[in-house]
């Protein structure tokens, strides 16, 4: 019930914020910087110009819709509103996060640490990448959308100076404005999905800082260091696309979703993003043959957003078609945006392994994984 009446606040919120746009409450409201800004200017120009871009909005590479379910969106804030709760999984009283002094971790090993959800650093040859922070908060209110207890562990003073913040898209619950304007001074670049940047130059980041692309452009982010071989120490990025949407405020689809491949000297990582399963995957797999971690979504599903999740059943096919070594799985255990056990994501991921033939990790939050 507990979870059911934090459900419904957030229902409320969001009807509330529409409610509000009659008067100046609205306005205000909508005003706070935390929102960020739409496109404008140059960088409205090129979205213009991108073929993912149908003069109005972004869109997807398959026909997608994002409530997906027979029910209309009144019909589930009805529910949430005004239902009973049955259906509601608890949360859980505390869930365990491993508290790791991540600035005394070695720079000469590549490893992975998740936080939770969709937020993990890595350390890739010497480099800190830093992927969707979520740190303060998942939502532009403090009563929705709250983590679970005990996973608010780290903050940005945790951290090690980051070379490369990647930003999958703009949603509340993967791009925390306090967390990465906090961040700034520490932060090399930044990747991000075309118009994405927008929020960012509006958050006082340089302009300098920000690598903002389009599905399937790259960009080569250091070649300047060689190793004791003499061997050149590449860092590129693509960007790849997912299957999902965008927005932080009443605008949806205005900003570009996207996923990423990092390739680094010792391996390439495909980010995942947020993603429903899509013709996409069997893309992204046959284009890049060597990618050795692959940090997919499972979590957070259902059959009212079937194609923008990744539900379950696809988990498998999505680790058969990309054909990674190895997968992580991410999205879960620590909030609760639909209405699956918090536990269920663990056992898709287990279930998929055998699916797949491949091996998954499960690290515990705050636990150091090494991927050497």
């Amino acid at each position: 019930m507990k979870l059911f009446k934090k459900k419904r606040y957030m229902v409320v919120a969001i009807i509330l914020s529409i409610l509000f746009l009659l008067g100046d409450a609205g306005v205000l409201f909508l005003s706070q910087k935390s929102f960020g800004r739409l496109p404008q200017g140059e960088r409205l120009a090129r979205i213009r110009q991108s073929p993912n871009y149908n003069g109005k909005e972004f869109v997807n590479l398959d026909s997608t819709v994002t409530m997906a379910g027979q029910r209309s969106k009144f019909q589930i804030w009805k529910e949430f509103l005004f239902g009973d709760g049955s259906d509601v999984v608890k949360v859980p009283d505390s869930m365990t996060v491993i508290r790791t002094d991540l600035k005394a971790l070695p720079d000469d090993r590549d490893w992975l640490v998740w936080f939770g959800h969709s937020s993990y650093l890595m350390n890739l040859s010497g480099k800190k990448v830093l992927v969707d922070p979520i740190l303060y908060s998942g939502s532009p209110v403090d009563f929705a959308n709250k983590m679970f207890p005990g996973t608010d562990v780290y903050k940005p003073k945790d951290f090690p100076d980051i070379d490369y913040l990647v930003i999958s898209h703009d949603h509340w619950d993967h791009l925390d404005y306090e967390a990465v304007t906090e961040l700034e001074p520490r932060v090399g670049k930044v990747i991000l999905g075309l118009g994405v940047g927008e929020h960012f130059e509006y958050w006082d980041y340089p302009k300098e800082k920000l690598v903002e692309l389009d599905w399937w452009e790259s960009s080569v982010l250091d070649s300047a260091r060689e190793d004791s071989a003499g061997t050149r120490m590449t860092f590129e990025v693509v960007s790849t696309p997912a299957r999902h949407f965008s927005g932080r405020d009443l605008h949806q689809n205005k900003t570009l979703w996207s996923s990423y491949i990092l390739k680094t000297p010792k391996r390439t990582i495909w980010i995942g993003g947020d993603t429903g399963y899509g013709s996409h995957i069997a893309k992204i797999g046959a284009k890049f043959k060597d990618i050795d971690l692959a940090i997919l979504e499972n979590g957070q599903y259902s059959q009212d957003w079937a194609f923008i999740h990744t539900m379950p059943e696809y988990l498998g096919k999505e680790m058969q078609e990309l054909d990674a070594n190895r997968y992580l799985t991410v999205h879960h255990s620590r909030f609760c945006l639909s209405k699956h056990d918090y536990r269920e994501p663990l056992e898709n991921a287990k279930r998929a392994a055998a699916e797949s033939g491949k091996p998954v990790l499960m690290p515990q939050m705050g636990e150091v994984l090494y991927l050497d």
